[in-house]
């Protein structure tokens, strides 16, 4: 069973946050994922911030409300395995094999109005809108709003980005020379350390992922 945790909202304080955390331990589920607010574009939420009702998401709030989660979920038995994830320590089964499947790049079919799906090196979407899309399949058409073929680079760059954020860490075999260089230069940064042969996050380099990630993948361009 799992809870999801949105922090970093506008107003929220860490008393709150705590208060939040208290619930999800005494529900005693065995997942927890955890997410900072993403203010989107076009949402009413994006327009409050943008007049200035509201304040943007502070970066070095998030990071510490971060930390806050990850410290509370470790003392409670659920250890991290993705960088907004946590699971029962001492159950591998704990984990969401259905997010897993995304990460390591598999294949899915995705079902309703929006849903996406990837077989194959192809993803596509479904449309939006609900009554759009019920129409179009009474019709006995596909209600699917669009695709693409995912390139050789597209791939190696989901890659990256997404094994990067897991425990099991991102395997050097799949990084070029320039990729390499870059990785040396994350784990000298004490951004992540190597383990065998996986460039593995550490406790900072999980508050920094992306830009690990833009790093390495840099590193490809640089070379």
């Amino acid at each position: 069973v799992n809870l999801d945790l949105i922090y970093g909202t506008p107003g929220e304080r860490d008393s709150d946050l705590a208060r939040s955390l208290d619930a999800v331990l005494e529900a005693g589920v065995d997942h927890v994922s955890a997410y900072a607010l993403i203010v989107e574009d076009g949402t009413a939420l994006a327009r409050r911030v943008r007049r200035g009702e509201l304040p943007a998401p502070d970066d070095d709030v998030l990071a510490a409300r971060y930390e806050m989660i990850d410290a509370r979920l470790e003392s409670a038995g659920l250890t991290w395995y993705e960088v907004s994830n946590w699971a029962a320590a001492d159950d591998p089964s704990a984990r969401c094999a259905h997010n897993l499947g995304y990460w390591d790049g598999g294949d899915w079919w995705g079902a309703g109005p929006g849903a996406h799906s990837h077989v194959g090196g192809v993803r596509w979407w479904n449309i939006k809108h609900p009554a759009r899309y019920a129409s179009v399949l009474a019709d006995g058409a596909l209600p699917v709003a669009g695709s693409e073929a995912l390139t050789a680079a597209d791939i190696h760059t989901e890659l990256v980005m997404l094994t990067v954020r897991l425990r099991t860490g991102l395997p050097l075999a799949v990084l070029d020379r320039g990729e390499r260089a870059a990785a040396a230069t994350v784990v000298a940064d004490g951004l992540a350390v190597r383990h065998g042969d996986h460039l593995i996050l550490t406790d900072r380099g999980r508050l920094l992922a992306d830009a690990v990630v833009r790093a390495i993948l840099l590193g490809s361009e640089a070379e």
